[in-house]
């Protein structure tokens, strides 16, 4: 399927002006490119493993929008046939009545043809193998160099489960993680996702891993990325459900059973999370955070030690934190 896009160049300030003027006209899903820098919440909330690179803020912002082709190069508008004349006049109309009021820097448009996006292959251009520390994480469209064969090998790729181990919070999990787990290790993974911080565990080599999440696209992720990695699906079960407020879950899951529970999720969760997982940790068990942006590091830390805890360390990586502390 072919679309004919309409890029406008204009100013930050004049984006929701824009998008709200040529939404009355029938344009709608604008997609928006600037530098604006993202904001603590943005990036808590976003949690996502590869984060757009931003250059520094100048003030410019470009407002695309698409509009369907037929199979003769008509377009598709407000459920009629029309041209790329018709549609370029009326939003170039809308732009200089907004210019009235307000400043929208150039406001040029122009206009091109594209193809549909292959969304998921996209992740390719952007996610490459890299390491964590001794740790080579590969994903499946490319090959190990023979020169890192004999290293720990970690096959994983972007998918609908969050998880590959380039979001900083990941990276001080695994970290952490290493330094505690052993051959005996129960593990406890508290919102697993693509399950990578339990496999990862499981290929250091803990004995057994019990994975929770909220969202069903866990299961075969994880069920993929095991696979890939040749663990066996014994060595990790994967339960679906709110640890926090679900009894029949938390009963699944065990009570002073776990010698490490791992929770890489977002501050606000782990506030009410943490006087949970007291219960599943064994005496002397080590709870490992993350996910914290730093200006949340106060509040997580404070329902730490309200649950019981002892801190025992603090890591940084670039805005994120993660908590380690002991029952």
């Amino acid at each position: 399927m072919k679309w004919t896009k309409f890029k406008i160049k204009t100013v930050v300030d004049a984006e929701d002006i824009i998008i709200s003027s040529l939404y009355d006209i029938g344009l709608e899903g604008a997609q928006i490119e600037d530098k604006v820098p993202l904001t603590a919440l943005e990036k808590e909330q976003m949690f996502v493993d590869i984060l757009p690179e931003k250059e520094e803020d100048d003030g410019i912002a470009y407002l695309s929008f698409f509009v369907e082709e037929n199979e003769d190069g008509d377009l598709l508008f407000q459920d009629r046939i029309t041209d790329k004349e018709e549609i370029l006049e009326k939003v170039k109309k809308e732009l200089e009545s907004v210019r009235i009021f307000m400043e929208i820097g150039e406001g040029t448009v122009e206009v091109e043809e594209t193809e549909d996006i292959d969304w998921i292959n996209n992740w390719k251009q952007f996610f490459h193998q890299f390491y964590i520390d001794d740790l080579l994480v590969v994903p499946s469209w490319e090959e190990v160099p023979e020169t890192d064969r004999d290293k720990k090998i970690l096959h994983i790729d972007p998918g609908t489960a969050f998880g590959t181990g380039m979001h900083e919070t990941t990276q001080l999990c695994i970290r952490q993680l290493k330094k505690y787990i052993t051959p005996h290790t129960e593990l406890l993974d508290v919102g697993t996702g693509s399950g990578i911080l339990s496999i990862v565990s499981l290929m250091y080599g803990i004995r057994h891993a019990v994975g929770t999440d909220l969202d069903p696209c866990a299961l075969e992720a994880v069920k993929e990325n095991m696979q890939a990695n040749q663990i066996g699906q014994e060595r990790l079960e994967m339960l679906i459900g709110n640890i926090i407020s679900d009894r029949e879950i938390q009963d699944r899951v065990g009570y002073d059973r776990y010698d490490i529970v791992v929770a890489n999720i977002l501050a606000d969760v782990l506030v009410p999370l943490t006087p949970v997982i007291v219960k599943h940790l064994k005496p002397g068990g080590i709870y490992i955070t993350s996910g914290i942006i730093d200006n949340k590091e106060k509040a997580v830390t404070e329902a730490i030690e309200a649950a019981g805890l002892t801190v025992a360390e603090v890591a940084y990586q670039g805005e994120w934190v993660s908590i380690t502390a002991r029952k």
